[in-house]
């Protein structure tokens, strides 16, 4: 039998876009021969992978696991949202969200990690993509920890435990990892699903945002006809209430209406330090389908 080699490996797979799992055993069957090899995965479905590597994945899951005072969030897309309801595919969600959870929110030490599959991240994606026909892609994750407290999680419209359309870890340091601090994590984490915080706290809103905000506010204070000094104060409110719409600690709690979100978790004695927010398929510009034009294509007029 001709030896498989790494490099003939790779070759198969730079020439079909199939898994390297998947080449290997092409290889084996023709022998080590790369045109049989290809006919072979032609046969089963895994050389088309590729080609639809280039369409866009606005769709797809949002993934949580959580682990002892961490937790981890991955967003992987496809192309339609009929793939969210396939259980393969949700299923590698699940699984990449834990492999999260122990390499770090780093995407491409991700896709080289293994699944119990046997197969990489990568290759798992690469097989489902030709298994399901849809492009598939890693696009983010997060990973966040505290020394003492809580990182909860919450998947909002949830189509099973840890899988969604949007998903919030919310990391809450905290003297124990009691039921009360837990609650408020995920009561942390509802709320950030709600308001779509950009900050967690005044120090950390962007500059430029906040000069933009600055600048709109005065400049339709002058054309209003209002003294300099007027303008300054009108100014500055605004601001106050920028700070109230897009900073977290800030915001009024959404599960009371009256209190401020810095005072609740101040209350229950813990600290807030992170929040991270994954809203599926946020800031992907999706391809606009005329689907009138695409049925007359596929009659041929």
């Amino acid at each position: 039998m001709a030896q498989i080699t790494a490099a003939l490996v790779r070759e198969l797979r730079e020439a079909t876009g199939a898994g390297m799992m998947d080449c290997k055993k092409a290889l084996t069957e023709a022998n080590g021969d790369i045109e049989a090899a290809v006919d072979w995965l032609r046969k089963k479905g895994l050389s088309q992978a590729a080609k639809k590597s280039g369409r866009v994945a606005a769709e797809g899951l949002v993934g949580v696991a959580s682990g002892k005072n961490k937790a981890a969030m991955v967003e992987v897309n496809a192309e339609t949202d009929f793939v969210a309801r396939n259980e393969a595919f949700q299923n590698a969600v699940e699984q990449i969200a834990h492999v999260a959870l122990e390499v770090g929110d780093d995407v491409e030490a991700i896709k080289a990690a293994k699944l119990p599959s046997g197969r990489t991240v990568a290759d798992e994606l690469t097989h489902l993509i030709a298994t399901i026909g849809e492009n598939m892609t890693l696009r983010r994750a997060a990973v966040l920890t505290v020394p003492s407290g809580v990182v909860a999680s919450y998947v909002h419209g949830a189509l099973r435990p840890g899988i969604g359309r949007i998903g919030v870890l919310a990391a809450l340091e905290a003297p124990s990892e009691s039921e009360a601090i837990q609650t408020l994590g995920r009561q942390v984490g509802m709320h950030v699903a709600a308001t779509r915080p950009s900050a967690l706290d005044i120090v950390s809103v962007d500059a430029d945002a906040l000069e933009r905000e600055r600048t709109v506010v005065a400049e339709q204070s002058r054309a209003s006809g209002k003294p300099e000094a007027i303008i300054e104060k009108m100014v500055e409110g605004r601001i106050r209430k920028f700070y109230e719409e897009v900073v977290l600690l800030e915001q009024v709690w959404v599960h009371d209406g009256e209190s401020r979100v810095k005072k609740v978790v101040e209350k229950a004695g813990a600290k807030l330090v992170a929040f991270e927010r994954f809203h599926l398929g946020e800031g992907i510009e999706k391809e606009e389908s005329d689907f009138a034009a695409e049925v007359a294509k596929a009659a041929g007029n």
